[in-house]
């Protein structure tokens, strides 16, 4: 399968998350899962996978990929009855959790994943201390040259768009205490990211 693709912020960490997939893999879901690039990446490394949405133009955008073994759904993953607990061995978030309550977002995510499931979350914060902004600045020369070499930077139609309410030192204080043991790592380009294993 061909995946048609692009360049942009969250789109440069994809082969971080696809090499976070764990062998064996049977059933993935991404959430907030836009025009499904990742989704059908996903589709690669996982024996069924599931993107979600709430949406409907990023779902009909999505719904063009050809990717036999992706289903994707309009709605919010936050939504009990949407998608079953404990249904997924792999769970990715690029981008999305801002968008709802911190805790509330890490929570559902939890209860999604299988036990031994992992989790795997690119998220956005904004600046808040001297250091915040030197780490920012380092990002921007990394960001042109990459948007020069890969025929710049765009996203799908009518993506939402959203800042973070948090800055970076609450959000690895969050995780660090919503998903004890998780692996953190604030990333160049503006993002960080948060892999986490979900005991057996």
């Amino acid at each position: 399968m061909t995946v048609e693709t692009y360049w942009n912020h969250n789109v440069h960490y994809h082969p971080l998350v696809l090499d976070a997939v764990p062998d064996g893999c049977r059933t993935a879901l991404d959430v907030g899962c836009g025009d499904g690039l990742l989704a059908a990446k996903l589709a690669t490394r996982a024996e069924s996978v599931t993107g979600v949405d709430r949406s409907a133009e990023m779902i009909r955008q999505a719904g063009k990929r050809d990717a036999g073994n992706v289903t994707f759904l309009e709605g919010d993953y936050l939504d009990d009855a949407l998608l079953g607990e404990g249904s997924y061995d792999f769970v990715s978030a690029v981008a999305v959790i801002h968008h709802a309550p911190f805790d509330d977002a890490i929570d559902r995510l939890v209860s999604l994943l299988a036990p031994g499931g992992r989790l795997v979350i690119v998220g956005m914060a904004f600046n808040h201390t001297p250091l915040d902004w030197v780490i920012s600045g380092c990002g921007v020369p990394a960001s042109r040259l990459n948007a020069l070499l890969r025929g710049g930077k765009r996203a799908p139609a009518g993506m939402p768009v959203e800042d973070s309410p948090m800055h970076w030192g609450e959000v690895r204080q969050a995780t660090a205490h919503l998903l004890p043991g998780r692996r953190y790592r604030r990333r160049l380009l503006w993002r960080y990211t948060a892999v986490w294993d979900k005991p057996r």
